[in-house]
């Protein structure tokens, strides 16, 4: 027996008692009187921006005018317009270069502004982090209090990786100072349908 099969042995057999997990109240759980009105308020603070729209029909027309700009401009919502198919095979180098990402979101968080993207809702797994501009477009019903009612919503082990996103890439690490866009998008809008 090699020393790493050793190893591998003594920890397998040194494994402590699983605990179950604590039952959570739901009745104790954060609540809002409206889900979007705080979600709105949360994502704003963290230097989102959030529109209420009817329809997607503004957004298909803001989409054909982001196109026919000239920038590389990426749609990953059928409901939208064809699909950019194509970048679920581009590399960093081939999206580095991408001005603004379509993206549909699955759901919302009123307690911290996130929202939930499916892999496949993305078509790349960089493209929500590289782009410069990033619109998610979610339900007004698939916003809901907290966390804890997101992960009764979603499926983690659906696909092989998803992403909460709130706002704007932001980091103050250097000097205390905040800097938006220094990790990912420069700005994050989230349309809400309702």
């Amino acid at each position: 027996m090699s020393a790493r099969e050793k190893i591998l042995n003594a920890i397998a057999s040194n494994q402590p008692e699983l605990t179950a997990l604590p039952l959570m109240d739901k009745n104790v759980l954060i609540r809002y009187e409206d889900v979007y009105a705080q979600f709105k308020t949360v994502l704003e603070s963290i230097g989102g921006k959030v529109k209420l729209i009817p329809s997607l029909t503004e957004l298909k027309e803001q989409l054909i005018a982001d196109k026919a700009s000239g920038n590389f401009v990426v749609n990953a919502i059928a409901d939208l317009g064809k699909l950019d198919n194509q970048v679920a095979s581009f590399t960093a180098l081939d999206l580095e270069k991408v001005e603004k990402a379509y993206i549909k979101g699955t759901a919302g968080v009123a307690e911290n502004g996130a929202v939930w993207i499916y892999e496949s809702q993305m078509l790349n797994r960089l493209l929500p982090f590289i782009c410069q501009h990033l619109i998610i477009v979610i339900d007004i019903a698939a916003i809901v209090a907290t966390m804890h009612q997101a992960y009764e919503n979603i499926d983690v082990a659906k696909e092989g990786f998803g992403a909460f996103i709130a706002g704007p890439s932001k980091t103050a690490d250097i000097e205390q100072s905040l800097v938006i866009g220094a990790h990912g998008a420069r700005s994050a809008t989230i349309y809400v349908v309702g």
